[in-house]
């Protein structure tokens, strides 16, 4: 009878090494598009805040129509604009989805607050007023 071959241990880890690489690839992919996934929404969300700033600026001073504007150029893209009144004061928040939608489930909200200047006409209290709302670039 003929004995059989043995196979060395070094044959039995043949390709072991590929298998773990390709593991490691793939590992540093999915932590690297994380890594892109909050970049892009701490980016939309710096975008929404510099954008409620300003239109509670704009809208504080009488240009509604300014504010939607600014709202438009410095948020990310479909974000809606809610403006709400009480007394001499007002109340912007800006919503948008980061990244173009491509955070599922992700949405960045800032709002600004702002006292109307002397001679604007107040905002209507507790109705919000849609400026802008969606409008692609």
């Amino acid at each position: 009878m003929a004995a059989s071959p043995v196979p060395s241990p070094a044959a039995a880890d043949r390709g072991s090494v590929t298998v773990e690489g390709a593991l490691a690839l793939c590992s540093l992919v999915v932590v690297f598009a994380f890594v892109l996934a909050g970049t892009a929404a701490v980016t939309g969300q710096l975008r929404c805040t510099d954008a409620a700033r300003e239109a509670a600026r704009l809208i504080a001073r009488g240009q509604p129509a300014l504010a939607a504007e600014a709202v438009r150029t410095l948020a990310p893209s479909g974000a809606t604009l809610d403006v709400r009144g009480q007394g001499r004061t007002v109340a912007v928040t800006v919503r948008a989805d980061p990244a173009g939608g491509l955070l599922p489930g992700v949405t960045v909200v800032a709002s600004a607050h702002a006292e109307l200047e002397p001679g604007v006409a107040g905002v209507s209290r507790d109705e919000p007023a849609e400026v802008g709302a969606g409008a692609p670039r």
